[in-house]
Formats: structure tokens, C-alpha cells, sequence
């Protein structure tokens, strides 16, 4: 029988741990974004509803890290009836598999990576902007 490796109990982050990654993310944040972003509701599911992956004509729910549902700051006008709180959702399993195949970046890195791209688009961020606030190729 093949004996256990040091690895063999570890369990992959569930929900919590990845809500405390996002929050921790949105501790990091310069000052500016970091009161703005916490008005954001951060959600996390294992993956993308299956009429969400429909609308995004997606078949691999495997391809959806996240999701931004409101309307952008940029495209928000106080005639805007709130129809509900704008939303970040984090898609766990996308990410964990991600996370697996690159093999070279830290879990809460990645996760960080996501959340932003994500309040980017809330934000109505440049790419100039991403990479001043989240400069992952280094």
C-alpha cells in the first residue's frame, strides 16, 4: 500500500476561505477604491448559475472566474432606478482549477486578480488603471 504523502490531507478552500481571501483583497486596496469597493456586494458560489453561463453563451462553466452585475459607475445616472445592489460574484471551482493548472501563483494572488478585474468594471477602469492598482505580471 502506498503510503500517504505530507499533501494527502489538505482539503481545497471552501466558501469562507474564499470570502476571507476577497476580503482581504479589498483590505489591500489603496484608499481611494477601498471605501468605494465596500459598497459592492461580494458573492461567492462554487460556480456561474446556469441561466447566467446561458445569457454569456458559455457551455463550460469551468471558463467563468467572475461576474460583474450592475451598472457601471461611469454609466449611472441618478435617473437609474436601483433594481438591486451592484454585485461582484467569485466563482470558486473556475478559480481553484485556474489556480491548479498555473501552479505558480498564490491562491489569495488570484483571487485578488479576479475581484479586481471584476471592480473594474464597476469602476469603469482603463487597463492603465488595472495595472497601477493590481500589476499581476509581476
Amino acid at each position: 500500500m502506498k503510503q500517504d504523502t505530507p499533501h494527502s490531507d489538505l482539503i481545497a478552500p471552501g466558501l469562507d476561505s474564499f470570502e476571507a481571501l476577497a476580503e482581504a483583497a479589498l483590505a489591500a486596496l489603496p484608499a481611494p477604491y477601498g471605501a468605494a469597493a465596500r459598497r459592492i456586494v461580494i458573492r461567492i458560489e462554487d460556480f456561474a448559475p446556469a441561466h447566467v453561463l446561458a445569457e454569456m453563451e458559455m457551455a463550460d462553466p469551468f471558463e467563468l472566474t467572475g461576474l460583474y452585475e450592475g451598472i457601471p459607475l461611469t454609466a449611472k445616472s441618478v435617473m437609474d432606478q436601483p433594481i438591486g445592489p451592484d454585485t461582484i460574484w467569485l466563482f470558486r471551482r473556475p478559480i481553484l482549477d485556474e489556480w491548479a493548472d498555473r501552479g505558480n501563483v498564490a491562491l489569495g494572488q488570484l483571487v485578488a486578480h479576479v475581484l479586481i478585474h471584476e471592480l473594474a468594471h464597476h469602476f469603469g477602469w482603463s487597463d492603465e488603471d488595472i495595472a497601477r492598482i493590481d500589476p499581476w505580471w509581476e
